[in-house]
């Protein structure tokens, strides 16, 4: 696969010294993982005395309670902590490189600075809640002073956050604007793009035939048109199932699978169209075009953009699974695609090889079972068993 290289540098010697200044952040981040490593203690000190007050029965309903919150305190700011840890080292100072691994947080697949500022306020506006709570839970042992001010404090937290969330929208349309993810070359782009038309999340098409034009796909295919009649299986109650396209709606896949010509791009197209008239973005594009895509944008450093640019589509469909074995790159791209839309996003994708053999297209089967295993994990695998409607009106000693 070829790849234009990158623009050379022109970073001067100035600007490289105070870029490399971001790795005096990093002792700060340690630190909080030692203030992290406090909180710990902290916890099992506060369950330590809720436990022993509670065995020797010195422990009322109130007691118990406010206890409880304490715990529940320390575990928010904790998660604060870590939020902080993670999103800003990965956001100021380093990217820590998850992409692909089983437990990365789902947040930290589309964090910047603007989402992390928004994040941050809503934590804090949930430590404060708790704050609150307590004191009104022992609100016979809190002066009215104390209960007024930690009210408005609380209030202007609620305010705050909720400017912040306001502000964040037309900021990272700003930022897709002048940061838009590079388009694939010419000959390997998504159909969409060939067509002179990308659309993005901050300009959604108005109407079904809007987002069925905006989709890409490579001829407008229904349903109505699909012959049923020629499947072995499945029967025709399973196409009626996939129709009303309510797996859109609980982010699970569909996978198609069968020989050429049993119509998994008509049906995977079909059921596009249908989504499209349901209300939902959909993108389509060859497995390849898939690949090429997303190395393009790792290649610009935007991959985890690029991807989170995609949850604006509910349903992508990734067509061709098979054909053409593919690279290292391609299959790793592939399957972070796959991972990051797992539970998240929708997918249709079209095959030739039975799951158990798409270690022979991905090249490697840790990572084809990798992604079996997520994509098929809320999915309805559908095998097309069918003559080739291409091949059906031959003489059939011109196919043997």
């Amino acid at each position: 696969m070829s790849r234009s290289a990158p623009p050379p540098s022109t970073m001067t010697t100035l600007g490289c010294a105070l870029f490399a200044t971001r790795w005096l952040q990093a002792p700060l981040y340690f630190g909080l993982v030692a203030a992290q490593g406090v909180y710990v203690y902290k916890f099992f000190n506060e369950l330590w005395h809720l436990v022993h007050h509670v065995i020797s029965g010195h422990a009322d309903e109130t007691h118990v309670m406010l206890a409880v919150l304490k715990l529940v305190d320390v575990v928010m700011i904790a998660n604060l902590l870590i939020m902080v840890i993670v999103g800003g080292y990965e956001t100021f100072v380093s990217r820590i490189g998850l992409q692909g691994h089983r437990d990365q947080p789902e947040w930290l697949s589309h964090v910047n600075s603007n989402v992390l500022k928004v994040k941050l306020a809503t934590a804090i506006v949930g430590i404060s809640s708790v704050h609150l709570l307590q004191m009104f839970v022992d609100v016979h042992h809190t002066p009215r002073h104390d209960l007024l001010w930690g009210t408005v404090i609380h209030m202007a937290f609620i305010a705050s956050a909720a400017i912040l969330a306001y502000m964040s929208g037309p900021m990272a349309a700003h930022e897709a604007r002048q940061h838009p993810v590079p388009g694939a070359p010419p000959e390997a782009a998504v159909p969409a793009q060939r067509e002179g038309r990308r659309e993005t999340p901050e300009e959604p098409a108005a109407g079904a035939e809007g987002r069925i034009e905006a989709a890409g796909f490579p001829a407008r295919k229904v349903l109505e048109t699909f012959d049923e009649g020629h499947l072995r299986a499945p029967g025709p109650q399973v196409i009626a199932r996939l129709g009303k396209v309510d797996f859109v709606g609980r982010k699970a896949n569909v996978v198609l699978l069968g020989g050429p010509g049993t119509g998994k791009t008509h049906l995977a197209v079909a059921l596009g169209v249908r989504a499209c008239q349901a209300g939902h973005q959909v993108l389509f594009a060859t497995a390849a075009e898939w690949g090429t895509r997303l190395a393009d944008a790792r290649a610009a450093g935007r991959l985890r953009e690029e991807l989170a640019r995609l949850d604006a589509y509910p349903l992508l469909v990734v067509d061709e699974v098979g054909y053409v074995p593919f690279d290292a790159e391609v299959a790793q791209l592939l399957f972070q695609l796959v991972s990051h839309r797992y539970e998240r996003g929708s997918l249709i994708v079209t095959g030739n090889r039975p799951l158990g053999r798409w270690d022979e297209v991905f090249g490697d089967g840790a990572t084809a079972s990798a992604t079996v295993d997520r994509l098929v994990h809320h999915a309805e695998v559908v095998t097309l068993d069918a003559d080739s409607y291409r091949t059906r009106r031959l003489d059939p000693s011109l196919t043997r």
